[in-house]
């Protein structure tokens, strides 16, 4: 039984019932998370943070895995997702942004990344798009993209191939007993019962009904708005994923431009607000003024599920039978490979995988179990 119907719980559903397993998906056709808000931007090297080691050797290693996992998944569904290996950019507008990059640079240096220091020039001269103002820029090679609402709509055609009963209704409650999980109530009433759960529903999972209180996933929504825009060639604006310090650029291969995000701790209100697009598109235009010519498409916002730590919820909960994979934050899509292949092992072997040693839900876990 999976609670969530976005990337992560179809991504598990997916590979479980490819390992034999009986898979239930429950997803409230009513909600927004956020797999269909996400730009799509695989970069492990970029999106690294400081005191974020242990998650970045995840990343990495869900990176090396994606390349397999879209071959898979498209030659078992037809679906194109868009996926491709371009590169990231991530500039400076002017000497200050050059400082931090500066400092970023030595850390990616220093943690063995594949990045490469260019001057404003340089950078030019491989996305002539950019602002003549631009500083310099750290190139990192291996970041790669795709196209998130594809790559869900072909887990979904994926799962039913495979066998998986995809449910398109909410979950009110996490049923238990005394110390174990043993089901969840559906929105029509309706109880289904499970060996396990997977609370994989993103921001949603810390308002489940039904878990004591000290188990339940410490996963707030922060949201994000971005902004679509259509561009006439084939990589809207850029070869690469174009980052600053505050906003990035995605061209897509069928000339859709993705600009975002903001980060907005405002709860589970995932409102489009005139400031945070204003905010999006100043920003854009600082780093590629040519956005301007480009015909606005649509607006939307969505909401991230994080944690205290900015890592993700993976693996057992300490109530039997409820095993919990949500709080990626600003990694769900590009975890996803990883995600799957390690809770599918979780659910069929009843082992837990080293690599989720470090993301275990019950490092927050408080009190005695009910």
């Amino acid at each position: 039984m999976i609670v969530g119907g976005g990337i992560i719980g179809l991504s598990i559903a997916w590979r479980s019932a490819g390992r034999g397993l009986s898979v239930i998906v429950f997803d409230d056709p009513r909600s927004r998370g956020a797999s269909e808000v996400a730009a799509g931007m695989l970069a492990p090297v970029t999106e690294v943070h400081y005191g974020e080691e242990a998650l970045l050797g995840l990343n990495i290693d869900s990176a090396r895995r994606f390349p397999a996992f879209v071959g898979e998944l498209e030659a078992h569904t037809g679906v194109e997702v868009r996926y491709r290996r371009c590169g990231t950019l991530m500039v400076a507008r002017d000497a200050d942004d050059n400082a931090v990059l500066g400092e970023i640079f030595s850390f990616q240096q220093k943690l063995g990344l594949e990045v490469e220091r260019l001057r404003g020039r340089d950078a030019r001269e491989l996305e002539p798009g950019l602002s003549g103002s631009i500083r310099g820029a750290i190139l990192a090679p291996n970041d790669h993209q795709v196209d998130p609402p594809e790559l869900v709509a072909a887990l979904r055609i994926a799962c039913v191939n495979a066998g998986v009963e995809l449910r398109d209704q909410a979950v009110t409650e996490i049923v238990t007993e005394p110390g174990r999980a043993v089901g969840v109530r559906g929105s029509d009433g309706t109880e289904v019962r499970a060996d396990t759960t997977v609370v994989a529903g993103g921001a949603a999972s810390g308002a489940l009904a039904g878990l004591p209180a000290a188990d339940m996933p410490p996963v707030r929504p922060v949201k994000g708005q971005v902004v679509h825009l259509a561009a006439r060639g084939i990589f809207g604006v850029a070869d690469r994923n174009i980052r600053g310090l505050d906003t990035y650029i995605v061209s897509r291969t069928n000339g859709r431009v993705v600009i975002g995000a903001t980060v907005e701790e405002v709860g589970a209100d995932s409102t489009i607000t005139a400031g945070g697009v204003h905010d999006l598109l100043r920003s854009a235009y600082e780093l590629v003024p040519g956005i301007t010519e480009l015909r606005f498409v649509r607006a939307m916002a969505g909401l991230r599920p994080a944690t205290p730590d900015n890592a993700p919820l993976l693996g057992r909960s300490r109530l039997l039978g409820l095993v919990v994979a949500t709080g990626h934050y600003r990694n769900g899509i590009l975890l996803a490979p990883a995600t799957a292949d390690l809770i599918s092992e979780l659910l069929v072997t009843g082992s837990v995988p080293e690599q989720l040693a470090p993301f275990s839900p019950q490092r927050f876990a408080t009190g005695v179990v009910a």
